[in-house]
Order: structure tokens, then C-alpha cells, then sequence
């Protein structure tokens, strides 16, 4: 249904809309950056070799290593960037599961507090209930009749 064609098409809305999605899709792209991570490593211990090997005439044995310092630094400071981005997408699909377990919690909470405000402004009505219901159901468990009133204590029924 959804097309390029749709002014209201949006690629990842489905995705978003679903925290199993969102997480399958943020291990998918977790999984190319870990690649892509292994081609970089590749490339910054190669270029370490290549640049720490490449001497000038009239050179220390220092000099290739301090030129190389700034490309490696560089290369290193990717590597580490990408080990946070890829971090970071593990740490937002936990968050996105997170804020939909909130979303029903919530709802709960608000319920329960609402039966809070109403029992503490109605204390007679909703703890009477409950002591009638109990009464009865003793008065069947038992065997023994609940008295209706002080006058009836002493004309108990015995079982």
C-alpha cells in the first residue's frame, strides 16, 4: 500500500511504530558497521606499517613514526567514534523496549492511584463492600450465621 508515489510515505514509520522492529533493524545496521569496523582496523594497521616504514633520506629513526602520528591518531579516533555508534545503537533498542514497557506501566499506575484517591475520599463505601462480602462468605464457610445486630449474639446458630 505504502509507495515512493505516497506524499505521506515514510520508509522506516513501521519500523519505528514496533520496538522487535526497531531492534532487528538497529542489529542489522550494528552488523554492517561491525564490518565495515574490521575493513577500518585493516586499513590502520596497514597504513601504520606502510607510513612507519616509509623513510626520507637525511631521517632519524623517530622521524616516520612522528609523520605517521597524526594519520593513526586520526584512523584510531574512527575506530573509537564507531565503537560508540555502534554502542549507542545497542544502548537505543534496549531504551526504545524500555519506553513501551513505561507506556503500559503507566497505564496501570494511574489506575491504581485513581482506586487510591477514590478509596481515600470514600472510606465507608468501599470498605464496606468487602466486610459484607466477607461476612457472608464466613457465615457459608463456617457454619455459624453472623449475628444482624448486638441483640442477636446470644441466639447464635451452632452447627
Amino acid at each position: 500500500m505504502n509507495s515512493n508515489n505516497d506524499p505521506n510515505y515514510a520508509p522506516l514509520r513501521d519500523v519505528a511504530q514496533s520496538p522487535e522492529a526497531t531492534a532487528r533493524y538497529l542489529a542489522d545496521v550494528q552488523r554492517v558497521l561491525l564490518d565495515i569496523g574490521k575493513n577500518l582496523e585493516t586499513l590502520a594497521i596497514e597504513t601504520r606499517v606502510h607510513l612507519r616504514g616509509t623513510n626520507v633520506e637525511g631521517d632519524r629513526w623517530y622521524h616516520a613514526r612522528l609523520r605517521a602520528m597524526p594519520v593513526e591518531k586520526a584512523l584510531g579516533n574512527v575506530l573509537k567514534n564507531l565503537d560508540n555508534l555502534t554502542e549507542g545503537l545497542e544502548k537505543s533498542a534496549y531504551k526504545r523496549r524500555a519506553h513501551d514497557e513505561t507506556v503500559v506501566n503507566t497505564a496501570k499506575e494511574r489506575k491504581e492511584k485513581e482506586l487510591e484517591r477514590q478509596r481515600k475520599k470514600n472510606p465507608q463505601m468501599l470498605q464496606a463492600a468487602p466486610s459484607q462480602a466477607q461476612h457472608g462468605a464466613q457465615s457459608l464457610s463456617s457454619g455459624y450465621s453472623v449475628p444482624a445486630s448486638i441483640y442477636d449474639l446470644g441466639n447464635r446458630e451452632s452447627a
